[in-house]
């Protein structure tokens, strides 16, 4: 491919991605986050996730990881920073939730904000906390996540699992290729949201840093497939993987890069399918 970019003053890098948060958010929930339903079940049954289980999600997003561990009887907790994400996870989990959910009656709670805003006074701790939203593409990720860590393991109780979660090596996944427009786009601005390469000891880095004692991993297969190459854009864009590089140029532009970064993953009936591998890692709080 060839760089269609000109240099853009640099700090031009701080300025907000000019998108549609609301729309982005639907995407994500409609499109993108089913990609990782291989990984939530893999991790769910792993740790036998069920009625005696006490979930606070870190970065829940749309809230489709606490709906399955809802349904499998766990008491969720939910807490993000994105407010769009979140009405989505409300509309989920609080309104009406899925018969096997309010069968089991639990309840569940989604908060706006940071860990420390889940604590209740009083309230049993948290026995698992997890952390599915990927690391190890965006520069800066993991330190954002170190931060979520700090506040949420003393609500935890002694040994509790926390599940930290990321890419995998780019040599097993597909996506690698595509997610590099990311940084063809945004690199003339050496912005700190661009994309950068996954790291092989970046989950075991962060649950050190983090003080938590490591107790396992695992890889599973999570395939990226979009019925056109209309849903496949859509679903990558909501990721926010690509955000340095529409504050560099514009959605539209960055849209027309992936466009034809996908071709190579184009199949004959007109979908898109790329083979990915995603890491986790099992860690225990001290």
């Amino acid at each position: 491919m060839t760089p269609t970019l000109v240099r853009h003053h640099l700090s031009h890098a701080d300025s907000p991605p000019r998108v549609n948060l609301g729309a982005r958010a639907r995407d994500w929930s409609e499109i993108q986050e089913r990609m990782l339903v291989p990984l939530y079940e893999t991790v769910h049954e792993r740790l036998e996730v069920g009625p005696a289980t006490r979930l606070l999600g870190l970065r829940c997003g749309s809230g489709l990881a606490l709906l399955m561990a809802a349904a499998r009887g766990a008491a969720v907790t939910g807490v993000d920073s994105r407010p769009e994400r979140l009405a989505l996870a409300r509309e989920r989990l609080l309104p009406d939730p899925a018969p096997s959910v309010r069968a089991r009656g639990r309840a569940a709670r989604i908060v706006e904000g940071t860990p420390r805003d889940t604590a209740v006074a009083q309230a049993p701790a948290y026995n698992l906390i997890t952390a599915f939203d990927p690391i190890g593409c965006l520069a800066g990720d993991a330190e954002g996540l170190g931060d979520l860590l700090a506040e949420a393991t003393p609500l935890a109780e002694h040994g509790a699992a926390v599940v930290l979660a990321g890419w995998g090596p780019p040599e097993r996944c597909a996506t690698s290729a595509v997610l590099r427009v990311a940084t063809k786009l945004a690199d003339p601005l050496r912005s700190a949201g661009s994309w950068r390469p996954s790291c092989r000891d970046d989950l075991e880095e962060v649950a050190q840093r983090a003080g938590l004692r490591i107790d396992g991993s695992g890889r599973v297969s999570c395939p990226f497939g979009y019925a056109d190459t209309d849903s496949a854009v859509r679903g990558l864009l909501s990721t926010g993987l690509f955000d340095a590089g529409i504050s560099a140029a514009d959605e539209e532009q960055v849209a027309k890069e992936l466009v034809e970064a996908l071709q190579p993953h184009l199949r004959a009936d007109g979908t898109v399918w790329m083979p990915n591998v995603f890491r986790y890692l099992i860690a225990r709080v001290r």
